[in-house]
């Protein structure tokens, strides 16, 4: 299986996840010439950009770990660009992770790091 089918698996459980706590999701993959969104939801009268992130054991750390400044400031411009597309300038937002791991037997741990990071602009 490839690594996109395989994302897009985690994606769907991480959806399932969000809504299953009374969150509705918006976009799937939001793509612009920056980069990418997992997935984009409204969790009350929150907007939430998630990054999945999914390891299939620890030999390279949790799966949040991944989730480093670089990701981070791609992650705030597509955002930003979101949310002038949407008109949603100055509508309350964050930034959230949801890291999926496999333990030894298989077992799958899900975690979502509600307001993991803050805005972190480019340099």
């Amino acid at each position: 299986m490839n690594k996109r089918r395989i994302g897009s698996i985690y994606e769907a459980k991480a959806c399932a996840c969000i809504c299953a706590q009374g969150g509705i999701i918006l976009e799937r993959n939001f793509r612009c010439r920056t980069g990418e969104i997992d997935v984009i939801c409204r969790d009350g009268d929150c907007i939430a950009f998630v990054e999945v992130k999914y390891r299939k054991n620890r030999r390279h750390g949790y799966a949040e770990e991944a989730v480093n400044l670089r990701k981070q400031q791609t992650i705030c411009q597509v955002a930003e660009f979101y949310l002038l597309r949407h008109h949603w300038i100055g509508r309350p937002c964050r930034f959230d992770v949801i890291a999926i791991d496999a333990d030894a037997d298989g077992m799958e741990q899900l975690r979502w790091h509600k307001n993991a990071f803050g805005y972190v602009p480019r340099r």
